[in-house]
């Protein structure tokens, strides 16, 4: 059976000091403090079932493997199986005949922990452990931006297609065997052939389009009540949960496209834009390249170089009305808040006010006739230079460097697990390689 760290008095006592001392890993390990994240663990009641190839921090440590190594699930699982300073940083080593060979064993520990653990108790104990080395600790940056999740690009056409699929290709022949009823006639077949013709054009023009569309809705809502009927028959013996789901979403679908087809210049709330994944919203960012993104809209604070999430969410929001709220959970955390760094989204009346009465300097343009003395022309320059740096500069390392440039979970608990390791992941190198800074520094000065 695999060995659990960390006993002095152990034969691999050699190996635990070369990897703290000798590798990346190690040094990221020592910014962590894995007793206070196995606390947000439940403990195990009884002694039933296999052992767990893990021990509690090992929980954490994989995901944090994860984020820094950029690898696929089934990657990271071959590359722990043979490297024993990434089973050091989970806090186990296995024997030489040993080998986890479950493909799906990564995946099943994100969902444990997005069953299990409050990620914002987890981000508190992250700064609690790292609050006393930063350095500017009243000075708070604030902005918000999209991590997308992994979906093909939306459209109108290709929702409905896909809502006509699930119904006329899977289910529909699906229960009619099942329960041995006569299939209903469609022109699904037919259709099939002109989506393919639509789909290879180069230039689909707005004429077209509008006849495809037209069609998928006329074959989804024969599709719909016709599935229905079936489900009335068989009183919906062999449906699942997940099934129902999917139908329930479809139907909605089909209201929302029928409803904007028929009326174009409306505005759908709660738009739907992915079958399996209902939950996400078009969120409008006004980008050059880019002016819809579809995934997690999170605004962000960042605190002596560390980035911490204020609030996360699916839907659309103004990030202008999380500034008090920051300013308090700053304040909670870290002390009084003195230097605020914003976007120009930010400078409204009431934020203005806010930031008077509580005598916090702020990079906002004056308002009104005349100009900043010196000294608050300087400090604004310094903010501003601090946000769109380090802050802005932080959201592309992030996106680019811990996998979160495309989020791939299945669901929303698990994609909270994969923003919240990879920003963390992201702050730990950060702090490590800070520490590390400092040593060298003072070796030299010795």
């Amino acid at each position: 059976m695999q060995y659990t760290l960390f006993d002095l008095d152990s034969p691999i006592f050699n190996k635990l000091y070369l990897f703290k001392n000798s590798t990346n890993l190690g040094s990221i390990y020592q910014t962590i403090n894995w007793s206070s994240l196995i606390e947000l663990l439940p403990k195990k009641k009884t002694m039933a079932g296999a052992p767990s190839w893990l021990p509690a921090q090992g929980y954490f440590g994989l995901m944090f493997l994860k984020h820094y190594t950029k690898l696929s699930d089934e990657k990271l699982l071959e590359r722990f199986n043979t490297d024993w300073s990434m089973q050091m940083f989970c806090g186990v080593l296995l024997t030489d005949n040993e080998f986890i060979k479950d493909n799906s064993f990564v995946s099943k520990v994100r969902n444990y922990l997005s069953q299990h653990v409050d990620f914002d108790v987890f981000q508190s104990k992250m700064i609690k452990n790292w609050k006393e080395e930063l350095p500017e600790k009243n000075v708070m940056l604030a902005d918000a931006t999209c991590y997308e999740v992994y979906i093909r690009f939306p459209t109108d056409a290709k929702i409905l297609w896909e809502c006509c699929e699930w119904l006329w290709n899977k289910k529909i022949p699906q229960f009619c065997r099942a329960h041995k009823l006569k299939e209903p006639r469609s022109k699904f077949q037919e259709q099939k052939k002109k989506h393919l013709v639509y789909c290879k054009l180069r230039k689909k023009t707005h004429r077209k389009t509008q006849a495809r569309k037209r069609a998928y809705l006329h074959l989804l809502s024969k599709g719909i009540n016709e599935f229905q009927s079936i489900l009335n028959q068989t009183k919906a013996e062999g449906l699942s949960h997940k099934e129902a789901s999917v139908f329930k979403t479809i139907k909605q679908v089909y209201q929302q496209q029928n409803h904007y087809f028929n009326h174009p210049k409306s505005k759908i709330k709660h738009r739907i834009v992915s079958l399996h994944k209902p939950y996400i919203r078009p969120i409008v960012r006004g980008k050059e390249n880019k002016p819809v993104e579809f995934g997690i809209k999170v605004h962000k604070v960042q605190v002596g170089g560390i980035n911490l999430i204020e609030h996360a969410s699916y839907e659309a929001f103004n990030e202008c009305k999380r500034l008090k709220i920051s300013v308090l959970k700053h304040k909670n955390n870290f002390g009084e808040c003195t230097h605020l760094s914003t976007d120009k989204i930010y400078a409204t009346n009431e934020n203005r006010r806010f930031c008077t009465q509580n005598d916090i300097q702020t990079n906002f343009v004056r308002k009104g006739a005349g100009k900043d003395d010196k000294p608050t022309k300087k400090i604004k320059e310094l903010l501003n230079k601090q946000r769109s740096t380090s802050l802005e500069g932080s959201f592309g390392t992030e996106k680019e460097h811990y996998l979160l440039h495309k989020i791939k979970a299945q669901n929303p608990a698990t994609e909270r697990v994969w923003l919240f390791f990879g920003i963390h992941t992201a702050n730990a190198v950060k702090i490590a390689s800070r520490r590390e800074k400092a040593q060298k520094g003072l070796r030299q000065a010795a």
